[in-house]
């Protein structure tokens, strides 16, 4: 054999990409299956989401089983895996969640953000019209499945969020929807007055 250490490219390429447990059925109703999947990566710099990302992409992965506790207030507070500080704490620092260090960029949003939207988003569907929820849904699952496909495709440039609906925001759409069931109440009365 050569003393020499080989360069260049390798020999040959993968035909496929390596998945971690192949061979294996995943229960689809256990965490990081279908029916549960795992919670978006939230509050850390955008290094530690890659490092967590990476975790996930290769099977090495381990959710959390029980609130783990903050390195700052002691609670047990901390619910998604690899971080050491809380949420609260982490955004009072102004601090990376995992790695404790000061960025000026974090991650993901706040649970409460996602909440209000979720609950204004509740709000607009419960005032729209039969079609103009299913067709909201319809948006909402299309949108879901478009980000998973950019998340792993960064090249292409789906349509924005804003071109689905011609109103600027949730309100002015639930306001917009009240508005148009009143119209078409009053064409269906001048239509019996007619005949």
């Amino acid at each position: 054999m050569s003393s020499k250490p080989r360069t260049g490219p390798p020999k040959h390429a993968n035909k496929y990409a390596w998945k971690p447990k192949a061979g294996v059925k995943i229960n689809e109703t256990e965490v990081g299956g279908r029916f549960r999947p795992l919670s978006e990566i939230t509050g850390v710099c955008p290094k530690c989401r890659d490092q967590i990302e990476w975790k996930r992409k290769y099977g090495k992965y381990k959710p959390l089983s029980e609130p783990a506790k903050c390195q700052k207030c002691t609670k047990r507070a901390v619910r998604q895996a690899y971080h050491n500080l809380c949420n609260a704490c982490a955004k009072e620092h102004h601090v990376c969640a995992k790695c404790s260090c000061r960025v000026e960029r974090i991650v993901g949003r706040d649970i409460t953000e996602v909440e209000a939207e979720q609950k204004m988003l509740q709000e607009a569907i419960s005032n729209a019209r039969e079609r103009e929820k299913r067709s909201l849904l319809r948006a909402m699952n299309k949108g879901k499945s478009e980000a998973k496909e950019k998340e792993q495709d960064p090249t292409d440039n789906p349509e924005k969020a804003g071109d689905l609906f011609k109103a600027e925001s949730l309100e002015a759409y639930a306001g917009g929807a009240t508005r148009d069931d009143e119209d078409e109440v009053d064409s269906e009365d001048e239509i019996q007055v007619i005949n």
